[in-house]
């Protein structure tokens, strides 16, 4: 029998088996360099982030924009002037404001807003105090 034929087809299969575990070999040292990349971009963004938020409490506070209306800094400053919570119709005559319907619930939206900028809380329904 000739076997020859036979170690021929062997060393074509070994051949094609070498050249696949050398291209994996490739791929891995590839995939390994790219990992440590990652993984080191991880650990920047990780520093990165430790940075930002030690420093987030140093930074001064921004107040968001206020309103056109000239009556919104006025009910700030009504808040300045109390310790306590204060009901629209308080804020009516601190602004000096006749206690007519219109011009509570007009105060009262104006509150409402407030709230929803983050400079007033309502601490129940109607009580409005200024953001600690």
């Amino acid at each position: 029998m000739n076997l020859q034929p036979l170690l021929e087809a062997l060393d074509l299969q070994k051949d094609a088996a070498r050249a696949l575990a050398d291209d994996l070999r490739a791929q891995i040292d590839d995939l390994q360099t790219r990992l440590r990349e990652a993984e080191t971009h991880l650990e920047h963004l990780a520093i990165t982030r430790k940075t930002v938020t030690s420093l987030a409490d140093r930074l001064p506070a921004v107040a968001p924009d206020l309103p056109e209306h000239p009556d919104y800094p006025r009910i700030l400053d009504a808040f300045n002037q109390t310790t306590g919570p204060l009901r629209a119709k308080d804020v009516c005559e601190a602004l000096g404001h006749e206690l007519l319907p219109k011009n509570v619930e007009g105060t009262r939206a104006k509150l409402k807003r407030l709230v929803k900028l983050g400079l007033l809380t309502e601490a129940d329904t109607g009580n409005f105090t200024r953001k600690q």
